[in-house]
């Protein structure tokens, strides 16, 4: 199909496809530790499915409601059996649940990647229209989720650990003025994981706009069918094992739409890793991330 937003790459997915395939050798996570927020169903389930497929060999899924994460572990467990799936009932804005769940599940050992994708849509109403309040809270409990699943990954994180963050393109721009609080919260939630990775290079931090997905957060926001448009559930889950690998190193850091072509993007590697395009910043502004970044030394007392 034709693009339906602008795009760096000519082709446009919709599905899965050969390059970002977790069946790939070279997209292997044997060995790996995984943990997915959200991740009972929707993306963050097919997200563990593919992980699984690409060889994980341990997998957490965490998520609100405790059956559909058993769901997801069985239908995982029915294809994969050597793969260890560990499931825990948890509000991400809890963060006595959070720790938990990372401490039951990483105990002495340490996690390679990390897929945050919980999130909530808030109150759908223009700035003039929308209940302060709700506004407020909305914003403060994707961000508070956020910060609490940050926190507990720095503490478990791996050596080169990877974080998938599963944004939204209304961080950067506007869909609709109704999108005002989900806008704000996605926007806070992108500086939140990049000052992360600002504050630890070594880590591969990557901000993903997954793409218009059948699931049950957009039918809240009116489906499918107010955009015209679907893609497949498949194409963010193959994206995010893509993006653990080798392969996507010179994209860490960067702003991306799962529909992009990665072998398209691939062709760019030594453009897009030394440049700010596809960073959320000041159009125009003249320096670029290399060129400064470490020059300016703030002292604390």
């Amino acid at each position: 199909m034709a693009a339906p937003f602008p795009s760096p790459t000519s082709k446009w997915h919709t599905e899965t496809y050969q390059s970002i395939s977790p069946s790939r050798p070279e997209l292997s996570a044997k060995g790996k530790t995984v943990l997915i927020t959200g991740g009972g169903t929707g993306i963050g389930a097919e997200t563990a499915r593919s992980f699984a497929e690409a060889g994980a060999s341990r997998i957490a899924l965490l998520g609100r409601r405790e059956q559909p994460l058993f769901d997801t572990k069985a239908l995982i467990k029915g294809k994969y059996p050597s793969v260890e799936v560990f499931v825990a009932s948890t509000d991400v804005t809890n963060k006595k649940e959070v720790d938990a769940a990372f401490a039951k599940f990483v105990g002495d050992g340490k996690l390679h990647i990390l897929v945050s994708n919980a999130a909530m849509i808030g109150p759908q109403e223009a700035v003039q229209d929308v209940d302060s309040d709700k506004f407020l809270e909305a914003v403060h409990l994707n961000l508070k989720g956020s910060l609490n699943v940050a926190k507990a990954f720095l503490h478990y994180a791996s050596t080169n650990a990877v974080v998938i963050e599963i944004n939204s393109a209304a961080a950067h721009f506007n869909l609709a003025d109704r999108f005002a609080c989900y806008s704000t919260a996605k926007l806070a939630v992108y500086r939140l994981w990049d000052s992360l990775a600002f504050g630890h290079p070594e880590l591969s931090v990557f901000h993903v706009q997954p793409g218009v997905v059948d699931t049950d957060m957009n039918r809240e926001s009116g489906g499918i069918k107010a955009v015209g448009f679907e893609d497949n559930v498949s194409l963010p889950a193959s994206f995010s094992v893509w993006l653990a690998s080798p392969e996507a190193q010179f994209l860490k850091g960067k702003f991306l739409y799962a529909n992009w072509d990665v072998d398209e993007l691939k062709a760019r590697a030594k453009e897009l890793e030394s440049t700010t395009l596809l960073n959320i910043g000041v159009g125009g502004w003249p320096f670029e991330a290399t060129n400064w970044k470490g020059a300016w030394k703030f002292e604390t007392t």
